[in-house]
């Protein structure tokens, strides 16, 4: 079938397939295709099946070879790629190059043209000098902590004077009201309740309210400015009736051993829980650091390598980056697109300011691979189990039932994969010169997450 191929790279990742298939061929397939509707074809002063071909011709020859030239081309495609290196991405599907020229009685050339999966010329990895700084836990960090476990225990109690402060949690009644003291239609809200200070109420009057007292009600006049937060009240004059009707406050536990034993039962005294929280934060510190690290050299890697991302693979890296997304804001796709449109933004805009960082993530990503691929990794089982374990143990959960859900969602491999990973940049941090650039606070690393 055929006759003649050629493969041609023609940059970024792309190639350009050109096939030849002989003319033997090329005719052969348009007869057969003509003969196949001839058994069927029912054209009137003809019986079925009885209709000769070059009647068939003279009213669809052009449909007839443009099916004819269709089969070729998919054909003879599926037959040279099975046979070459270079094979398409999973993702991107061959787009033809220039326009069919399609006669059965000449060799049938055509060319398409699609993404592979790209060469990459790995650079130096090893024995290289970055810049990481150095994390320390300071007791400002744990008392950080011991605040948030307060807060998380606290109770919310009724206050005994009623009279509103910051950080207080109230219950207010209130409406917009027009010139002749009426409510505005729509604008009124019965047992509304948010935290004084934290500006999550629609009109913005955490400081007007400080300083009432429970059962009181008095009006406000507010004037917004141009750059208010809140869209509609720009610029606006409102006057709103505003009662209190409840005025409670959080009630903080006492740091003590009562304290930690409410945490947990593996704590018996406040000493142990610091001790438990002071060595989470320094894993915190470590894996922070770890990051940065790795960050780091694969940065310097990159600079001495030279690759190209295929435009399908960078189409496919941004497309997922969406869905994560409109998965993150707890949004279908279509809500995700009109919020957009009313920030005068679209999807595209926002996928070409993501571009270069994701152009940069899949770099690092290939290039940790071909690394992998020469280092030559190996993971075995009872470091899997190991991982697995340490995944029950976080999750508070029965290491068979762990490994089942990995077995069952074919996660095992993404597991010895990424074990993979940690094995080779501990092996690559250690044969590398890393100078301390600064000292941080774990603050400054975990962004207040630590």
């Amino acid at each position: 079938m055929v006759s003649e191929k050629q493969v041609e790279r023609i940059g970024n990742s792309a190639v350009r397939l050109t096939v030849t298939v002989d003319r033997d061929t090329v005719k052969k397939e348009y007869d057969d295709l003509v003969k196949e509707y001839a058994k069927k074809a029912q054209i009137k002063g003809f019986r079925p099946g009885k209709v000769p071909p070059e009647i068939l011709e003279r009213k669809f020859g052009e449909s007839l070879q443009a099916e004819a030239s269709q089969k070729v081309l998919e054909d003879s495609l599926k037959e040279v790629i099975e046979d070459i290196d270079e094979q398409p991405l999973p993702y991107a599907r061959p787009e033809l190059d220039g326009e069919i020229d399609f006669d059965i009685n000449r060799d049938f050339t055509f060319s398409v043209t699609y993404d592979v999966y790209p060469e990459i010329k790995l650079g130096e990895h090893k024995g290289l000098e970055i810049e990481a700084p150095e994390v320390e836990v300071t007791d400002e960090d744990l008392e950080r902590e011991i605040s948030a476990i307060q807060e998380q225990n606290a109770i919310v109690i009724d206050k005994e004077e009623g009279t509103v402060e910051k950080d207080d949690i109230v219950t207010i009644d209130y409406r917009e009201l027009d010139e002749n003291d009426e409510t505005v239609e729509g604008t009124s809200r019965e047992d509304f309740v948010f935290t004084v200070g934290t500006g999550y109420n629609f009109y913005k009057i955490d400081d007007d309210i400080l300083g009432m007292k429970q059962d009181e009600e008095k009006v406000i006049e507010k004037e917004y400015p141009e750059d208010a937060e809140v869209e509609e009240l720009r610029g606006e004059k409102k006057r709103l009736s505003v009662k209190v009707k409840a005025v409670k406050q959080r009630q903080l536990p006492d740091v003590d051993d009562e304290l930690a034993q409410d945490v947990s039962d593996e704590y018996e005294t406040l000493d142990d829980l610091k001790k438990d929280i002071r060595s989470r934060l320094e894993q915190t510190a470590e894996s922070r650091v770890y990051e940065m690290k790795k960050q780091a050299l694969l940065d310097k890697v990159l600079e001495n390598s030279e690759i190209e991302v295929p435009e399908s693979m960078l189409q496919m890296e941004l497309e997922n980056s969406w869905r994560n997304f409109t998965s993150r804001l707890q949004m279908n796709e279509d809500d995700v697109l009109q919020l957009l449109t009313a920030q005068g933004r679209s999807k595209e805009d926002l996928l070409e300011e993501w571009k270069p960082d994701a152009e940069k993530s899949l770099k690092q990503r290939l290039l940790t691979n071909k690394i992998l691929e020469n280092e030559e990794i190996e993971v075995a089982d009872e470091e899997v189990d190991e991982h697995l374990e340490q995944q029950a143990k976080q999750s508070n959960m029965d290491t068979a039932r762990v490994r089942e859900y990995y077995e069952s969602q074919n996660l095992l491999d993404y597991v010895k994969h990424d074990i993979q990973e940690r094995k080779l940049f501990e092996k690559i941090l250690e044969e590398t010169k890393v100078k301390t650039s600064e000292k941080l606070k774990l603050l400054d690393v975990a962004g207040g997450n630590a």
